[in-house]
């Protein structure tokens, strides 16, 4: 009887966890990103984020997200607040760009400040490299940038419940022995 009152805790754990970590449906999705500039003026880490709505995602080849797809994007540099509304061509970027699901980075473009990218000459791949553009739209890369999947709560919380789950039943099982 014992066993199948702790499979049973143990089974309700884990469809918590999953059902809580895993969303049927289509989310946003929030990623931050860590520039290293090592050389030029500035050089040092300068941080941001970007959020979008994957459910445009297929997962299958070269595939790019824009704002139209609620991409968003928050960065400062030098002590200046940039958002997606600062890229030169708004209405045609930013956008981040993934291969078969996993992202390969943005293409983010403010005019006499910096790029972030793969190559200036392709800006339609995003990509993990740091430019400064001078007035003529000359670009230096001084930098990479380093892109991490900020968790959702939800499945941090999935976890946290089936590992309190978990702990609680090897407390009532430890008890059990010492009382039989």
């Amino acid at each position: 009887m014992k066993l199948v009152k702790n499979i049973s805790i143990a089974a309700f754990a884990v469809a918590i966890s999953v059902a809580v970590g895993k969303p049927t449906q289509a989310a946003l999705v929030n990623y931050g990103f860590t520039i290293n500039a090592t050389s030029g003026d500035n050089p040092g880490q300068y941080f941001g984020s970007f959020q979008y709505d994957d459910s445009a995602l297929t997962n299958t080849g070269l595939e790019t997200l824009g704002v139209e797809n609620g991409l968003a994007v928050a960065f400062n540099y030098l002590g200046t607040n940039y958002t997606e509304a600062d890229d030169t061509d708004f209405n045609n970027f930013p956008i981040a760009s993934f291969n078969n699901g996993e992202v390969l980075g943005l293409s983010y473009f403010v005019a006499d400040q910096f790029m972030i990218g793969s190559d200036p000459n392709t800006p339609n791949v995003g990509g993990n490299n740091f430019y400064l553009i001078d007035q003529s739209v000359n670009t230096t890369q001084v930098g990479t940038v380093r892109y991490a999947k900020v968790p959702e709560p939800l499945a941090i919380g999935g976890t946290a419940i089936a590992g309190v789950m978990g702990l609680w039943m090897q407390r009532k099982k430890r008890a059990t022995k010492i009382v039989g």
